[in-house]
Formats: C-alpha cells, structure tokens, sequence
C-alpha cells in the first residue's frame, strides 16, 4: 500500500465492526422507524461486482439522505472475515451500523425475499410502508441506483 494512501485510511474514522445479524434482524432494520424509504444492499468483499458498486451506492444513499433514504448494508462474507470486512467499509467511508450474515444462505435468502436467487450485489428498496417496491441483483451504475431510490423515496406518496 503507498504510504500517502496508508496516512490518508488511517486518518479517515474506522468503520463500525459489522454487526452480525439473521434476516429477521436484518428485516427488523429495514422496518425501523424513521426513514421514507431503505436501500437494502447485500454484498461480499470477495465480489469483485459488488466492489465495484460500492462507491456508487454510497454516493446516491448519501445524496439522497437528506431526502429520508436509509441505506442498511449487509455483508455476505463468512463471519471470520469482519475484520476484511470493517477494513473495506473504512475504505469506502462508511461511518454507520453494518451487518453480516449470521445464517445459513438459505435461510437468509428465503428470510429476506424467496424471489431473491442469493446472487449479489443485491438490492431491495423498500417505501416508506416497509413493503418492498423493487429489487434486483448484479451491479447497478450510479445514475440507475439514484433513480431506482428516487421512485421508492416517490412511492411514500401513492395511496
């Protein structure tokens, strides 16, 4: 690692350690009050896709909190790697709770959405009435992922 780049991540404030959590607990996030709409994302340090993502997720759920989004993130990495995990979200800036599969993937898949196959980068928007309003899996670009939060943060006005 350069040495600027190393000054600059030991500057930045570390990541929360990811907590882990089930679906149910995941879900229970999802559904807390306060938000108008939420990004769920579930990603791995090993996907090079989700990596990918990364930036673009957190830039749009950045620009778009004042709006009420709420971004809930979600690590797909095997529980011993939260250290890899906390290292990667200190990278990319994160300085709210995270979590990490703490349940069998299947379980977990058919615990958050039995429509979800398990592939990810996978992201669930959920409108302001904690119902899910769309989802999709594989890498979405920057423009995608703001317009797809801007409809979910839109839905909180349908009947």
């Amino acid at each position: 690692m350069p040495i600027v780049a190393a000054v600059l991540l030991a500057a930045a404030a570390a990541a929360p350690a990811p907590r882990p959590a089930d679906s149910k607990a995941v879900l229970d996030e999802v559904h807390r009050a306060g938000a108008s709409a939420v990004m769920l994302n579930v990603w791995a340090t090993w996907c090079m896709p989700c990596r990918e993502e990364f930036p673009d997720l957190i830039k749009a759920a950045r620009e778009l909190a004042p709006k009420g989004l709420r971004l809930v993130l979600v690590s797909a990495d095997m529980s011993d790697s939260a250290a890899d995990v906390k290292t990667f979200l200190t990278e990319q800036g994160v300085d709210f709770p995270t979590f990490i599969q703490a349940e069998t993937d299947q379980k977990f898949i058919d615990g958050l959405d039995r429509r979800w196959t398990g592939s990810i980068p996978a992201t669930f928007l959920y409108g302001k009435d904690g119902k899910l309003v769309r989802y999709w899996e594989g890498k979405a670009d920057y423009a995608t992922i703001k317009k797809r939060a801007e409809a979910a943060l839109a839905s909180k006005e349908a009947p």
